[in-house]
């Protein structure tokens, strides 16, 4: 099954890090560590081969591929000696990265967007195009009347001012291409009704919200923890620690409260309640794209005895995104070939903030991923 794979952020450390990965991965250069569809569980003829992958994407900054996987090398993120040996092969995806269109509207915006989506699929036979949102995290947005009801969004967005938020007009412009779309961060994306109503009109599969990678999946394994210990928790305070692009963007406080109440709602889904603390993210340009999260649980057992918990992670942002990228990409073009539409509720595990009332610990969420892939055909 040829599938695009269409990045929104094309240039960033996430999509170069994906892009770099299932190159290696296609040329049996590295093993899939880190990719889950290479699970047992999940494996089956029903998943696009990393051979069948085609990547293209859209960016507003100019930087090209290779030049970016040379600067993720020298900062520890990608092995130098792939750069090096994949060298050809990011030069030819160079090629299908395109600027982000901008016009006087977002109609038209989203139209020039869409007319990409197709070319693409046409000049490279694809049988279907996943479009996957890496770009930076936006702000909550502001509600606007239009996005209730896809005849009056499709109305509005032929007026000069901006109605959608720029990850969901790629959603929009994705849904009109007749393309899924799965957001990888905490952005607004597919997540309005008139949005739902378009992917149901186009007969398409959309995931997300915001990927979970570190302290996040850490929670949601210890949060159910405590719960079926029955041991109340009474409060847990995170501070992350972030540099590179995300982090650079997340020093902007409106970016930065919408990444924080992403990462808070997996505590309150587990507990049953939400305890005191919060989780807080500071810019710190030193560390790269490295992240570090120290947390401290205070909780109470038997008598009222308090007690406490404090971990560390010290991850690779990009290297721990990247394959799950790549997962999204493939099980959400299986979907899309299954006749699956709407929102791919079972796609919780990858995310913090999931689609739908799904389950939030990370053990429930995996038997749902292994039924929804074993669903889509061996």
């Amino acid at each position: 099954m040829r599938t695009g794979v269409w990045l929104i952020g094309a240039r960033g450390s996430v999509a170069v890090t994906a892009l770099t990965g299932a190159l290696a991965l296609r040329a049996r250069l590295v093993a899939p560590t880190g990719c889950v569809t290479e699970l047992p569980e999940l494996r089956g003829a029903a998943l696009p081969g990393w051979t069948d992958l085609v990547f293209g994407g859209h960016d507003v900054v100019t930087l090209p591929v290779a030049k970016k996987a040379e600067a993720l090398a020298c900062a520890g993120v990608l092995p130098g000696r792939l750069v090096a040996a994949l060298a050809d092969e990011l030069g030819r995806a160079e090629r299908e990265l395109r600027p982000l269109p901008a016009h006087d509207t977002q109609a038209r915006t989203a139209e020039a967007i869409a007319a990409d989506l197709r070319d693409f699929r046409r000049r490279h036979a694809l049988d279907r195009v996943v479009v996957v949102n890496v770009a930076t995290t936006e702000p909550v947005a502001a509600r606007h009347p239009a996005h209730a009801h896809l005849a009056g969004l499709r109305e509005a967005l032929t007026g000069p001012e901006p109605v959608l938020p720029p990850s969901s007009l790629a959603a929009y412009a994705a849904f009109s291409a007749g393309c899924s779309f799965v957001d990888f961060t905490p952005s607004t994306g597919a997540r309005l009704p008139a949005l739902a109503e378009l992917a149901a009109e186009a007969g398409v599969p959309y995931a997300g919200n915001d990927g979970k990678t570190g302290e996040t999946l850490v929670k949601s394994v210890l949060a159910p923890m405590f719960a079926q210990r029955h041991l109340r928790v009474t409060s847990w305070s995170g501070l992350n620690l972030l540099g590179g692009g995300d982090g650079a963007n997340l020093a902007d406080p409106a970016a930065n409260a919408a990444k924080v109440a992403s990462k808070q709602r997996v505590l309150g889904d587990a507990l049953g309640y939400q305890p005191e603390g919060t989780s807080r993210i500071d810019y710190v340009a030193e560390i790269g794209d490295f992240k570090t999260a120290w947390d401290l649980v205070t909780f109470a057992g038997f008598l009222g005895t308090g007690m406490r918990m404090e971990f560390t992670w010290h991850g690779c942002d990009s290297a721990l995104a990247a394959p799950l990228v790549l997962d999204l990409a493939r099980l959400t073009a299986a979907a899309h070939r299954a006749g699956r539409h709407g929102p791919l509720t079972d796609l919780g595990f990858f995310f913090k903030d999931p689609l739908g009332d799904g389950p939030c610990a990370l053990a429930t969420q995996w038997d749902a991923l292994a039924a929804f892939a074993a669903g889509l055909g061996r």
